[in-house]
């Protein structure tokens, strides 16, 4: 009994995309962490809501043609639950509209209308290619690129943007390229494995993600690439090695270990939980090492 109403709980928590608007959350905790700002609440907030609801937003949009059936735990939660996902959604928008209307800057709201629009487009067909009406999803390789530069607009640089328009603090040009290329990569990263596990069904729908194109192998060794650059960058241009350095390094080293063990086929949960689970601990990794030394 106890048992069920863990799993029920969990998958909740998982399906629902609570959980990866929380992990959006936190890594907008990291961005203010490594500013050394107070977190600003309502950036906080558009971030938790616009993520519940661009998640599910585009999960509506993918719904396949007999999801009841569909091999994937996920899928025949959300079109079981299907009202339930409509009202998260729309109670997300409802909340998300009046926060960014009057808490961000010019320069905030422009960033999160780029990344809605870019976010939302590559689910609509609103391209035609060859007399076929087709979205950003169909063309080759893109899906990396909208999803980590996606949570890299939102998780580093409206933070950035909206701080300098809190606080009498220049953070330079350079200095933000490195923060949302650092998380580009880190993201990037996580993204590939959700697109091996989907390997097949994206074969189907002909969508040309990185494991379609060059195959199951090479996408697991491009994403360990992508965690070497990260780590690179991280060292490399870090005035001194100190525990934020050193707290990251080890969250780094972690994610490569998870997307290592992922090549074991996993069960759904490894993915949405573990895998996604490590944007929030990141930061909890970050301030354990800040308290505890």
């Amino acid at each position: 009994m106890v048992k069920k109403v863990l799993f029920s709980t969990l998958d909740f928590l998982l399906f629902s995309n609570l959980f990866i608007a929380i992990c959006a959350v936190a890594q907008g905790l990291v961005t203010y962490h490594l500013l050394q700002v107070p977190p600003d609440e309502n950036v906080l907030a558009i971030l938790f809501f616009g993520t519940l609801a661009l998640y599910n937003f585009s999960m509506l949009m993918s719904k396949p043609k007999d999801p009841a059936n569909s091999p994937y735990v996920r899928v025949r939660w959300i079109f079981s639950h299907h009202r339930l996902i409509i009202s998260i959604t729309l109670i997300s928008a409802l909340c998300l509209i009046p926060l960014a209307l009057l808490y961000l800057s010019i320069e905030g709201k422009l960033l999160m209308i780029f990344t809605g629009v870019m976010a939302v487009s590559y689910n609509i067909p609103f391209l035609t290619l060859n007399h076929q009406k087709i979205g950003l999803r169909n063309i080759p390789g893109i899906k990396l690129f909208i999803v980590a530069i996606v949570w890299a607009i939102s998780c580093v640089l409206l933070p950035i943007v909206e701080v300098e328009h809190s606080y009498p603090i220049n953070i330079s040009t350079g200095e933000t390229f490195l923060l949302v290329g650092k998380r580009f990569l880190f993201i990037a990263a996580l993204t590939i494995p959700f697109d091996i596990r989907d390997l097949f069904q994206d074969k189907l729908y002909e969508l040309k993600t990185i494991p379609v194109m060059f195959g199951e192998k090479k996408a697991y060794l491009f994403c360990q690439f992508l965690l070497l650059g990260y780590l690179v960058l991280l060292l490399l241009f870090s005035q001194a090695i100190n525990l934020d350095v050193i707290a990251l390094t080890l969250t780094i080293l972690l994610t490569g270990w998870l997307i290592f063990k992922s090549g074991i086929r996993k069960n759904e949960y490894y993915y949405f939980f573990f895998l996604d689970g490590m944007m929030v601990l990141q930061y909890l990794i970050l301030i354990l090492f800040s308290i505890r030394f």
